[in-house]
């Protein structure tokens, strides 16, 4: 046997996130991504797989109530209950413009086909028309006697008409209200020219033929009415028996008409090609169909529907609310009640010519995860139970659900997944309704159904060697053995499962049920906050585990050795002996519950998740958490809370207000990778990144050898520029030290730094200000930091500096230090006026003013001092005036001039404190001597370096 790798590390891809929480949507003219409305921010997801592209964040508490996009897809608008319209740009994902416009929320919008103009309606009963660029309202109408709730569509029809009838305006605007009216906008004329009555309830959708002659509406009155333009009359009524919520026009030159084409055409009872019309409905049944509105009839009806809700006694959760005909051919989108997206494609059918097929089905939001397993023999599945009565399948390749096992009457608590014997793979729930369902995922079929239980089945687990049983446990305090050998995997109707063996097991509500690997036993665990662990078939009491202070939400057996692991809410993990009972080691780590524990690498290691968001890598052998993983977003601090939020799930209320329990964790049994999922309705996919990160940090580690070694070369051959530059990239501020302070000592240092810092990008030069701040903390390195921050100050225009992140207060701190020290001194308080441009930075100098303060202070004793002994010298006699001040060097003297002035006032202050208070006899030939030398150096005297 191979030796065990031990896994270190594991990276984190978010597979499955919720983007869609109900209201608009947006779909791209090529169908590539779709803009959905989630919560306050607008979500921008790739179609083909349901990954968020972008988030963009809107208002908070305002909402997102319609959304449009450009024809050429490079600007989004959206608007929501703050009234404020806004345009964004997808290239950057920006606000570039917003305005106000409506008394009340905008409801929907529509954008005109040249990108120039947008339509908006609102609750205000408004219909407004605005320039886009200028972001001006260009026409006002005002007429509706309700809310404007359907979408407005711009219309332009002059050129692509036959010409007969010039009385129809270039320029239409349609807008539905909950009125129960249909009025159309004249934008040139800005008048209403047609209100068309003809619904008796509110209108839901509509759209305009190809040719732009008819207008369809359909609303909740179970009709679509077909307009004509040319009269505004009602020229057809379409009934449907159904309430509608999506309407839209088939284009001719499509797939989808060149199939209805020749279904009419082998009927035999259609003469005029040219006036066909096709339109889709979709509505409460949760059913595509496609009608004829020549002869008012259904071309097509799907036979079932592809709703995941499918309750008899929640008709408010069925059904379809929106569709849309995909370009390019791609099919058909139609959006559910439950805030999914469903994607049809057209597919050939022998004996109905053309049958429209789900293809691909994304899911918008989930609520809460409650638990989930990998499904199949390559585990390319992943079976996920959410806050609803059915339990969905994705695909691991394209995070798309798959499909879903629909059959229970309450939400779904817990599954499990096994392979049976025969390689077919099978699933069983738990749910609320008491109840415990078999289903054989690739027929997709339910094949089994266990009733028996008296409360809802929390815990389910599959035999792990025999494969031909599985142990349920409910709220009832009870086990049950369930066998289903025998049982036909490809039955169409699923038949009664009996149990073969029964106990009261504890004294409140099992949370999980492990089997051991080779099914001798099984081990329950408890709200009653112990673990029991019994025999099988007979559930014969083996031992109980007693140790927790709080209940026990997860056991699982290990692989290898005869113990069991249990998570608490008492915020810990054990390990027990199934011979005595006795816990072998604790694991403490999390800060709140811990709600799930799984064996990984054979037994050595295993994962943690809880109530604290937080997922843990543990090693057994050494007690370690080798590393801690914070992906989720949900959280609650304390038992109580967990307990709150699962018993919600048994009453029904599955509210997500008191914040992210990681409830699932499924394991892959061969490569090992596990998802964890929770409260965020977020599903995360952790794969393996140990030899991967091997790698990586083998290779950084050769890269970093060899360009240690460039640096070394570099500063051999004193190619200072280079060699700072590479100690930049190596990140090694004592070596930039180094150099910098062998450039201090140069004669032509300076130069050689201004060549070095001119090369510096905006991220060296942001670093390079962190290390300065450093240096100037220490007063050996003082020198070099000020050195270097000169040198930067001279080559760097301000409006360079500005652009330079988080560095702006750094050296706007050093530019202002001196400035501020005389402000200090002179008692001005402007640094914090009301009015001071430099307001807000006094939190920023407090780490850098007191050393700049220290360094000043210290020099300023040293140059004081140095006064005071040539004075002392002087008065001895030991060292002469220079009086031969005519015969300097003109550079030295113009050295010497400028600081002459302020080495008198420095001197005449040393003077003043040093001197006695009692009288002295005037010296004439040592005062001449001094007026002789005003400003002027003493010759004999070296300048001292403060470089030291």
């Amino acid at each position: 046997m191979s030796s065990l790798e031990i896994k270190k590390n594991y990276r984190c891809v978010p597979s499955l996130q919720q983007f869609y929480t109900g209201g608009p949507f947006s779909v791209s003219s090529d169908g590539s991504f779709i803009a959905c409305a989630n919560g306050d921010a607008i979500k921008i997801v790739d179609s083909s797989n349901a990954s968020i592209k972008a988030n963009i964040e809107v208002d908070a508490d305002a909402g997102v109530t319609a959304l449009a996009l450009s024809p050429d897809d490079k600007f989004l608008f959206s608007a929501g209950h703050s009234r404020l319209i806004r345009v964004w740009d997808l290239s950057t994902f920006k606000c570039v413009r917003s305005w106000k416009g409506h008394d009340g929320p905008v409801m929907t919008m529509a954008c005109h086909a040249s990108g120039g103009l947008l339509a908006t309606a609102g609750a205000d009963r408004k219909v407004l028309v605005w320039d886009v660029d200028g972001g001006f309202c260009t026409h006002y109408f005002k007429g509706h006697k309700d809310v404007v709730t359907i979408s407005v569509s711009v219309d332009l029809e002059s050129d692509l008409l036959d010409g007969h009838n010039m009385n129809v305006p270039s320029l239409h605007l349609f807008s539905g209200s909950a009125d129960t009216t249909v009025r159309i906008w004249d934008l040139l004329t800005k008048k209403c020219v047609a209100t068309l009555e003809r619904h008796f309830s509110a209108l839901t959708s509509m759209a305009v033929s190809e040719d732009g002659w008819t207008l369809l509406t359909a609303g909740r009155d179970k009709v679509v009415n077909l307009w004509d333009l040319h009269d505004y009359v009602c020229k057809m009524t379409v009934p449907t028996y159904e309430v509608l919520e999506g309407l839209c026009v088939v284009k001719s030159g499509t797939e989808l008409a060149s199939f209805l084409g020749s279904c009419n055409q082998q009927s035999g009872k259609r003469r005029d090609r040219s006036s066909s019309l096709y339109f889709i409905t979709v509505g409460e049944r949760g059913i595509v169909r496609i009608w004829d509105s020549e002869r008012a009839v259904s071309l097509y009806e799907q036979k079932s529907s592809d709703v995941t809700v499918s309750s008899d006694t929640d008709d408010s959760l069925r059904g379809f609310t929106a569709a849309v005909i995909l370009p390019l051919d791609q099919g058909l989108l139609c959006v559910t009640v439950d805030h999914q997206f469903l994607f049809y494609s057209l597919v050939g059918h022998p004996e109905d010519k053309f049958k429209l097929t789900l293809s691909k089905r994304l899911v918008g939001y989930n609520e809460e995860i409650l638990d989930m397993r990998f499904l199949g023999e390559e585990e390319k599945f992943l079976a996920v139970a959410t806050n609803l009565e059915q339990v969905q399948v994705y695909d691991l390749e394209t995070m798309s659900c798959s499909y879903v096992l629909a059959g229970h009457t309450e939400i779904v608590l817990c599954l499990d997944t096994c392979v049976s014997s025969s390689g077919r793979p099978f699933l069983v729930t738990g749910s609320k309704d008491n109840s415990v369902r078999l289903w054989n995922s690739e027929s997709k079929n339910c094949i089994g159904v266990g009733t028996g239980h008296m409360g809802g089945v929390g815990a389910v687990a599959f035999s792990k060697k025999w494969k031909n049983f599985f142990v349920s446990g409910s709220s009832d305090r009870t086990i049950k053995v369930w066998s289903f050998d025998g049982i036909s995997d490809d039955a169409d109707q699923p038949i009664n499962l009996k149990s073969k063996a029964v106990v009261a097991a504890h004294d409140k509500d099992i949370n999980s049920l492990a089997i051991a690997p080779n099914d001798s036993l099984v081990c329950s665990g408890s709200q009653d906050r112990t673990a029991c662990v019994w025999r099988l078939p007979d559930l014969v009491s083996v031992v109980v585990l007693k140790g927790h202070k709080r209940g026990i939400w997860s056991v699982e057996f290990s692989p290898v050795d005869q113990c069991v692991i249990t998570a608490s809410g008492d915020k810990t993990i054990r390990i027990w002996a199934i011979a005595d009972g006795s816990c072998l080691k604790t694991f403490e780590g999390h800060t709140s519950s811990v709600l799930r524990a799984s064996f990984i690498t054979r037994g050595t290691q295993f994962v943690s998740c809880g109530a604290d968001g937080l997922v843990k890598l543990w090693t057994v052998k050494t007690n370690e958490c080798m590393a801690t993983y914070d992906q989720h977003e949900d959280k609650v601090c304390n038992e109580a809370s967990c307990v709150d939020r699962f018993q919600k799930k048994w009453q029904g209320k599955t509210g997500n207000e008191e914040g992210t329990l990681v409830w699932a964790l499924a394991i892959g049994k061969k490569s090992e990778m596990f998802a964890t999922g929770g409260g965020d309705a977020v599903v995360n996919l952790w794969y393996d990144s140990t030899a991967s990160d091997k790698e990586e940090a083998f290779r950084k580690e050769e890269e970093g050898v060899l360009r240690c070694q460039e640096l070394e070369n570099a500063v051999l051959d004193a190619n200072y520029n280079k060699a700072i530059q590479i100690a930049f990239e190596l990140r090694r501020p004592h070596k930039l030290f180094e150099l910098f302070a062998e450039l201090c000592r140069k004669k032509e240092g300076s130069n050689q730094i201004d060549k070095a810092l001119r090369v510096l990008g905006k991220e060296e030069i942001h670093l390079l200000f962190e290390y300065v701040r450093e240096w100037n903390t220490k007063p050996k390195l003082c020198h070099v930091a000020q050195y270097v921050l000169f040198g930067v100050f001279n080559i760097l225009p301000p409006t360079e500096i500005l652009e330079i992140p988080q560095s702006l207060s750094i050296v706007f701190v050093y530019a202002i230090i001196i400035l501020l020290l005389v402000a200090k001194s002179m008692n001005l308080d402007f640094w914090y006026s009301e009015d001071s441009e430099i307001r807000g930075i006094g939190e920023l100098l407090e780490g850098l003013i007191p050393y700049s303060q220290r360094h000043f202070s210290r020099i300023d004793r040293l140059v004081r001092s140095t006064f005071l002994l040539d004075y002392t010298l002087n008065g001895m006699s030991v060292i002469e005036p220079d009086t031969h001040g005519a015969e300097m060097k003109e550079g030295d003297a113009k050295l010497l001039v400028e600081n002459a002035d302020q080495e008198q006032e420095l001197t005449s202050e040393i003077l003043k404190d040093k001197a006695p208070s009692k009288k002295r006899k005037s010296n004439k030939s040592k005062d001449s001597s001094r007026k002789k030398v005003k400003g002027a150096a003493y010759t004999s005297v070296a300048p001292i370096s403060l470089q030291a």
